[in-house]
């Protein structure tokens, strides 16, 4: 048996699993763990509990976070936003048709990844020798979809409230237009799609619920008889 705490890196983003030791670690604690590129800031999502140690390959947490390490979380901000208008002046410059949202740097400032959305692929190979020219460490241009780009930048949706996407959930369900017609949603693109504009994230969440229902309820249309008397369902 090993004890695991989940960590995450991005508020709303994916839990993953590390060893913890015998730190005593609860939900909102800041660490430093062990990641594939190296260290990284994480923040307690899940408290350690005793598993059994079937997953061998599982990094560790290195330690609570430190206020040197905070101070250093702050200046890699400052990095991050510095690389972001330079990579910025370089695409306009090469006359590049990429959309860069965010720029990532790793713990131990060995790495700077760039996230951008693109209608198809970049040749970005001059602008990767100017990045490393700049700052003289690894860069990895990352191309994503549009529903990241959305979750990243947050914002409120037609109901009012901030993006599902953004606030909690961990990953992309799945969505398509059959969930709407399931559900009797009107199929006008302009209702049923978020401000990403791809389908609502949010047709996944009670589609189940709807199939199980229609399966007991009488189709529409269809005489029923109840207390009162005889009728059917005309909406």
């Amino acid at each position: 048996m090993i004890k695991v705490a989940g960590v995450r890196f991005k508020t709303a983003g994916k839990i993953y699993d590390f060893k913890s030791g015998a730190f005593v670690l609860n939900p909102g604690d800041r660490v430093i763990v062990e990641t594939e590129q190296g260290l990284g800031f994480g923040t307690i999502a899940c408290p350690p509990k005793e598993i059994e140690a079937k997953d061998k390959k599982l990094k560790s947490i290195v330690r609570l976070a430190t206020k040197e390490d905070f101070i250093k979380r702050e200046e890699l901000k400052l990095l991050e936003k510095r690389a972001f208008d330079f990579c910025i002046k370089c695409i306009n410059d090469l006359g590049l048709l990429m959309n860069l949202f965010s720029v990532e740097s790793t713990f131990d400032r060995n790495k700077l990844t760039f996230f951008y959305t693109a209608d198809g692929r970049i040749d970005f190979r001059e602008l990767i020798k100017l990045l490393v020219k700049e700052y003289s460490i690894r860069i990895e241009m990352r191309q994503v979809g549009i529903r990241n780009l959305s979750k990243h930048c947050g914002g409120l949706g037609k109901c009012g409230r901030e993006l599902c996407c953004s606030s909690f959930m961990q990953s992309f369900e799945p969505v398509s237009i059959k969930m709407a017609k399931e559900q009797g949603l009107s199929l006008n693109p302009t209702k049923i799609s978020g401000v990403c504009g791809r389908l609502m994230c949010c047709l996944t969440f009670e589609n189940a619920t709807y199939k199980s229902c229609k399966k007991t309820m009488p189709k529409l249309g269809k005489p029923i008889t109840i207390e009162e008397g005889k009728g059917k369902d005309v909406l």
